[in-house]
């Protein structure tokens, strides 16, 4: 069975102060709430708060993202930070491709795709996100926008490393805009994805691979959006930012997941 995984991404939100007391009151709400290996965990705060988060975390099943990295080991590239920099740190994961990331940043599908194999190379765990525009989906091409991000973000990976990497779908629209996809709309880009990854990689492969949803998840929707038979877990923006609604988004996982 899949596990569901819950990632907070923090953006451009927090102080060093801030993020520990934010990474602690969910340390501390997790504790004795539910099985610890019920809903996998991840903090994704900004780049200067990754050690204090770290060490507020230590000693739990909580896992420490960063939201971006550059694709080379080290050079002249300033300002950027690198997949050994991240371990180094104490990463376990990396959130690749945003939509905020193509959107301001200009980042493409190929691009995104060499920091995937990056990541791999480092043992971290990539989270790719994919998703549509509201021009797309108004235009009736979000199959085709979903299907081409996903051929082109996966493209040189192997099998083992798909089922062991994170597919964020989130729809560009229901990012900080306090709309979201309904139960329906995401359940059916998720099997979509899932049904290209078993095109391209395999039945089994497909099976195991986690598909986060991102978009305005809260505790009120989550619940409906988690019981979907191929949403495993959410990339939480805004709601992850207070304990009380990231822990009751993480229950609802936990809820869904048995434990």
């Amino acid at each position: 069975m899949r596990p569901y995984v819950v990632a907070g991404n923090w953006k451009l939100n927090t102080d060093v102060k801030s993020a520990a007391e934010l990474a602690m009151g969910i340390r501390d709400g997790m504790q004795g709430r539910h099985r610890d290996d019920a809903v996998r965990v991840v903090l994704c705060p900004p780049y200067p708060m990754l050690g204090v988060v770290r060490d507020a975390i230590a000693g739990t099943v909580i896992g420490l993202g960063a939201q971006n990295m550059y694709p080379e080991d080290s050079g002249a590239y300033t300002g950027e930070v690198s997949a050994p920099m991240l371990r180094s740190v104490g990463c376990t994961h990396v959130i690749l491709g945003h939509s905020e990331r193509r959107q301001y940043f200009n980042e493409r599908d190929a691009f995104i795709n060499k920091k995937a194999h990056q990541a791999f190379a480092h043992d971290l765990v990539p989270i790719v996100c994919v998703g549509e525009t509201l021009e797309q989906r108004e235009a009736g091409v979000t199959s085709s926008v979903i299907d081409i991000q996903v051929r082109q973000c996966l493209a040189g990976l192997t099998a083992e490393q798909v089922r062991r990497m994170i597919i964020a779908y989130e729809p560009v629209w229901a990012i900080g805009t306090g709309r979201t996809a309904t139960p329906g709309q995401a359940q059916e880009v998720h099997a979509a994805i899932r049904a290209l990854a078993a095109e391209l990689y395999g039945d089994e492969t497909a099976d195991a691979l986690v598909i986060q949803y991102g978009g305005s998840v809260k505790p009120d929707n989550a619940a409906d959006l988690f019981m979907q038979e191929d949403v495993d877990g959410g990339l939480i923006g805004g709601a992850s930012l207070k304990p009380d609604q990231f822990l009751a988004i993480i229950a609802a996982a936990a809820e869904r997941s048995g434990s």
